[in-house]
């Protein structure tokens, strides 16, 4: 579904995050900026579980410089990894992994209700979903609020985002297995995963992903 909105840069989204309190639940996990945080993504060679892929060097390569702008904290690896088993389930219930979505490439993110620049972001996302996802690209939000689906599920009927999907992971396992793996802070935090499953980028923090930087990073993440 396309949507009219206005473009808030990375600035604005944490400012509005800060504007609302940055109110954190009991997880205690919100983003706060971190000057080497995004950057240690793209060098450290992860836990004993991130076999590294045989990721197209050109592919990475390309990527790279397509990190800026409203993008520039997305950090692009030196050698795409294997991640770990990361299980959610969708709206209906069925459990499902990044397995699942196997041949399409996809931007991962993880967002809570109660997390100022998820929520602020999700109609960019929304955006960015209605304009490139097709067969070969899929952004996949993951909420990761606790109990039942309501209060996600109101949000999003709240905003007007309804083609995004709802993946939930109530456990938060998901989040809990990529902080072990060192590649998750905060919220909200986006992976770039290539078609055949590798990770190809981390971020750590909010972006303008309806703006012309995200949308030539997810064109190039797309073609492959």
């Amino acid at each position: 579904m396309s949507q009219s909105r206005t473009h808030l840069s990375t600035g604005a989204l944490v400012a509005i995050a800060i504007a609302l309190g940055v109110m954190v639940g009991a997880a205690g996990i919100y983003w706060k900026a971190s000057p080497s945080g995004n950057a240690l993504l793209a060098e450290s060679p992860g836990s004993a579980t991130q076999a590294e892929c045989k990721a197209d060097s050109e592919l990475l390569a390309r990527l790279k410089p397509l990190a800026k702008g409203e993008v520039a904290a997305m950090a692009v690896r030196e050698t795409a990894i294997a991640l770990p088993e990361l299980g959610f389930t969708s709206e209906d219930g069925v459990e499902m992994s990044l397995a699942d979505f196997s041949g399409q490439a996809l931007l991962v993110n993880l967002w809570a209700t109660w997390c100022a620049p998820c929520r602020a972001e999700m109609p960019a996302l929304s955006e960015l979903q209605s304009e490139l996802g097709d067969d070969g690209f899929k952004v996949l939000a993951v909420n990761i609020d606790t109990g039942d689906v309501a209060k996600p599920a109101a949000f999003l009927e709240e905003i007007g985002v309804a083609n995004l999907g709802l993946y939930r992971d109530e456990t938060m396992g998901v989040f809990n297995t990529l902080k072990r793996e060192g590649l998750a802070f905060g919220l909200p935090v986006t992976l770039m995963i290539g078609k055949d499953g590798c990770m190809l980028g981390g971020m750590n923090g909010p972006a303008e992903w309806a703006s012309d930087d995200a949308k030539a990073l997810v064109a190039a993440l797309k073609a492959g």
